[in-house]
């Protein structure tokens, strides 16, 4: 029961309060990038009364402080949306009874913090500081926030929690960093009866008064502030249980509850197979998945109580495609993996984010590969993960995975590509070189170590040491956690010596003296002959004449280096080398992931300007009879980039680059077809959708007419078998390729089934495939569409997918509703999901210092990743430059576009 259950009449008197004197308390505590240590909270006590009719709430909280030093001030995290009732301050000590009153009370809104100064020095010990306070239920999606649903025809409010990464101070006053875990109780006061109310721990007790309630939640254990949460709204859920008695409930909105099977059948295995894997169980008695209308994440691993986007969460067996079922698959596997890394063992500060966010995005392939293997998952690591996070860290501004956080507004910027995706990279590298089993018992060892408590980077390479037997493990991690960017490694062969150079690989196309101790991998002609190594100089020689000497095949003369694509390094070949490599590919002697390294590799050395778009073009028609997955989605993803900027540096070669792409992806369209096929492999059935959407994107004019003839049976019959799920996104973008300005009318069929479906995914199928229209009058308009209240806040991202003729009138959108887009999403993750797609694309100088020039008069200057836009359109207008000088091209592409 909670300390604080008879105060609930405290919440009746509302005090305007004051602080107590006009000197200010904050003097010696702004600006700091943590808070002091000399008083260090223990367990809360926190009593919320939301009113969501009115979206506003107060509360009380009483927590337990451990005063560690002399001091009479308590300082603590409050944000500027909190309003303090100051009369309500006081701090008391159990073993004298005596309770200090009226404290100077001063809040920084810019470093979002609360100082209390007592008029005399507290008790060291254990003692309780009490604070009363009111906030308002906001609809930024982050705090302590209103999302709203539609019930039986009548719009409602939920009230719903996101703190991570710092923003439980909106809620209730707090020692907001990770490394002050504490329990906490928590009690939810006078909700409507008929709500249901969730929160990390199974309810306590539950108070009925009339049409309202109070509840009780069990004491959690030692947690940080940003894993508290709550959620109260309308709700129908299904359960199940853990061989070993862990409830498991998937909440949903009322009349969707049999959408969440999946996801509950997804967490119950994943429950079980990391249990085993790190060696230890899963540490709260009931886990609660629930799927939420308005997120701004895709969603949060709170401790017992993880939150969700529909999208990521639901899965309808009629109208989700493969690649949703993959989706929520992911990101379940990613937020329970937090239940250990994050939540059990958390990071002492923001500064180790990639502790959390590397291993998680990285054990989801585990439980991914365990619960699917059929669905091969790991031949995607490298496309979805390495391949991105080698794009954004080819970036000067990058940063390293280890960055220096000093103030919390810097928190949202961390969470990028390189916390993840590098992260979760670098980590299958280690996993390489130390070998599963030494590195699966070094992570049990780990999380049993630091169990209940922080880590740093420093203490998981300290097990590795001891595990692997491996005393310089820190200092070869270090090379790669502690600076930015990552190698390029020059390989060349000289008398049957292999000759590798490394250097920082910048897309820009500097280099400079980073040196990195690299685990490298090779092979000559099988892999059978695999040899691993260390690099640990700039250059090295390696003889391979024993290797080489009984090769006689001319598909069996190839070497290939970083094998499997398991380093988070690129491989730059001598002109022999890399014509070998394409015949092994021709002839199909190369593994799906190898493939799919090599042509992500000469795409990225080709922006780079230092491999010729003719020569990447013609290395590219290896692939012409390609059919895995995995490497058609690296190749779509590289025939888009390509088509962008060719259509700016040799507009007159359009036609025939077209062409040539069409002529790449014919074979994989024949092979898949447009429907499913009996026995068909899921990998299969996601890369239909792929292949016909990229057609309809070049424009071929038979994919065209085929997905519009399907969807307008789809609108006479949305039962019909003609538009399975999966080529619905393909078929909505070919209808977007026949809209003009003079005929909507697929536009507006579109629109009629977005505004008629409640099924998410279908929503951002629709809103996704909008603005791929050619006419840029359409494109404004769907702009426009992404931007209104038909669409979520979170999901305006989607809308934003714009075809190349659409990205100046893009741009204009950008700037007319830059007002209104600040305001809503603010300077965080969102703003630059807003911006990043839509200017990342131009190449010209002038357009750069249109945009530089515009964004430097907003605060987004300031923000890291609109930085890394700009630089990408520096690095396109270099691209395009090399292009228009490439004097091979034309006759190449016109050859390549007519085989």
């Amino acid at each position: 029961m909670n300390l604080l259950k008879k105060c609930c009449s405290c919440f009746r008197k509302k005090t305007e309060g004051a602080p107590t004197s006009t000197s200010d308390p904050t003097t010696d505590f702004k600006g700091q990038p943590r808070l002091p240590t000399f008083a260090v909270p223990k367990r809360y006590d926190i009593q919320l009364k939301p009113d969501l009719a009115a979206c506003k709430f107060e509360g009380i909280v009483s927590i337990v402080v451990d005063i560690v030093a002399d001091t009479r001030f308590i300082v603590l995290n409050a944000a500027a949306q909190l309003h303090i009732n100051s009369d309500s301050v006081y701090f008391s000590d159990p073993n004298s009874n005596k309770v200090f009153e009226k404290p100077k009370v001063g809040q920084v809104q810019a470093d979002e913090i609360l100082v209390l100064e007592f008029s005399e020095t507290l008790p060291k010990g254990m003692g309780v500081l009490t604070i009363g306070f009111e906030g308002v239920l906001n609809e930024k999606m982050k705090g302590f926030y209103i999302s709203t649903y539609d019930h039986n025809g009548e719009k409602k409010n939920m009230a719903v929690t996101q703190f991570e990464p710092a923003y439980a101070r909106q809620c209730f006053p707090c020692w907001d960093e990770p490394s002050f875990k504490a329990k906490f109780n928590i009690t939810l006061l006078d909700v409507p009866s008929e709500l249901v109310t969730l929160s990390n721990m199974p309810v306590d007790e539950e108070e009925l008064n009339g049409n309202l309630k109070t509840v009780y939640y069990q004491e959690s254990p030692v947690m940080s502030t940003y894993l508290v949460a709550v959620v109260i709204g309308l709700f129908d859920y299904i359960e199940d249980h853990t061989p070993d008695g862990i409830k498991v409930r998937v909440y949903s909105q009322v009349g969707k509850a049999n959408q969440g099977k999946f996801a509950l059948h997804v967490a119950l295995q994943t429950l079980g197979f990391y249990k085993d894997y790190f060696q230890m169980p899963y540490s709260l008695p009931k886990l609660d998945m629930v799927a939420i209308p308005d997120f701004a994440a895709g969603a949060m691993e709170n401790y017992g109580l993880v939150t969700y986007r529909e999208n990521d969460l639901l899965f309808d067996d009629h109208h989700s495609a493969a690649a949703n079922k993959q989706r929520v698959t992911t990101v379940v596997a990613h937020e329970l993996a937090h239940q250990w890394f994050g939540n059990l063992v958390t990071m002492e500060w923001w500064t180790d984010l990639w502790l959390k966010e590397g291993f998680a995005t990285w054990m989801s392939y585990m439980a991914k590969d365990k619960l699917f293997p059929e669905w091969k998952i790991w031949t995607q690591f490298f496309d979805h993960e390495s391949s991105e996070g080698l794009r954004l860290d080819g970036l000067a501004e990058s940063h390293p995975i280890e960055v220096e956080v000093n103030h919390a507004s810097e928190i949202d910027e961390i969470f990028d590509t390189i916390s993840y995706k590098k992260g979760a990279s670098i980590i299958q590298m280690l996993k390489g070189y130390v070998g599963g089993p030494h590195f699966q018992n070094s992570l049990a060892t780990y999380i049993k170590r630091h169990a209940w408590s922080n880590a740093r980077t420093n203490d998981l390479w300290a097990v590795l040491k001891e595990e692997c037997n491996e005393p310089t493990m820190d200092k070869i991690m270090n090379s790669w956690t502690k600076q930015e960017g990552y190698p390029v490694l020059s390989v060349k062969m000289k008398n049957q010596t292999l000759e590798i150079k490394q250097s920082r690989f910048l897309f820009a196309g500097s280099r400079d003296r980073c040196q990195w101790i690299i685990p490298i991998t090779y092979c000559c002609g099988d892999y059978d002959s695999l040899i691993s190594l260390l690099m640990e100089k700039k250059s090295e020689t390696y003889e391979i004449k024993d290797l080489l000497s009984n090769i006689t095949d001319p598909a069996r003369s190839w070497i290939k280096l970083n094998v499997e694509q398991i380093g988070f390094f690129r491989v730059k070949y001598d002109d022999g080398l890399a014509a070998k490599l394409r015949y092994a590919i021709e002839q199909k002697c190369l593994s799906v992931t190898d493939r799919l390294g090599i042509l992500d590799d000469s795409f990225a050395l080709c922006m780079a300007r230092e491999m010729s778009l003719t020569s990447l073009l013609t290395f590219m028609a290896a692939y012409r009879e390609e059919l895995e997955h995995t490497v058609l989605s690296n190749l779509i993803k590289i025939i888009d980039k390509i088509e962008r900027i060719v259509a700016d540096a040799r507009p007159k070669l359009m036609n025939y680059i077209k062409q040539f792409f069409i002529g790449l992806l014919l074979h994989a369209a024949a092979n898949f077809g447009w429907d499913p096929k009996q026995g068909e492999s899921h990998l299969d059935a996601m890369s239909r959708g792929d292949i016909f959407t990229a057609l309809a994107v070049l424009g071929h004019e038979e994919t065209i007419n085929e997905a519009n003839s399907r969807f307008n049976a789809f609108l006479n019959d949305r039962s019909t078998p003609l538009l399975h799920p999966d080529i619905r996104k393909a078929a909505y973008v070919a209808v977007m390729q026949k809209v003009t300005s003079s005929n909507k009318a697929g536009l507006e069929s579109l629109l009629k089934v977005y505004r008629e479906t409640d099924i998410s995914q279908e929503k951002i199928r629709i809103l996704g495939s909008l603005a791929s229209c050619p006419d840029e009058s359409v494109v404004y308009e769907a702009l426009n569409f992404a931007l209104s209240s038909e669409v979520r806040k979170q999901d305006a991202i989607f809308g934003l997918a714009v075809s190349k003729e659409g990205r100046e009138v893009a741009w204009k959108w950008l700037k007319n509703n830059w007002d209104k887009i600040w305001t809503t999403y603010g300077s965080g993750i969102l703003l630059t999901r807003f911006v990043g797609p839509i200017v990342s694309s131009f190449a010209s100088s002038e357009k750069m210092k249109e945009i530089g020039t515009f964004l430097g008069r907003t605060e987004a200057s300031k923000v890291r990743t609109l930085k890394q836009s700009m630089e990408q359109i520096y690095i396109n207008s270099k691209w395009v430059q090399t292009i228009r000088n490439d004097k091979d091209l034309a006759e190449a592409v016109k050859k390549l576009a007519n085989k």
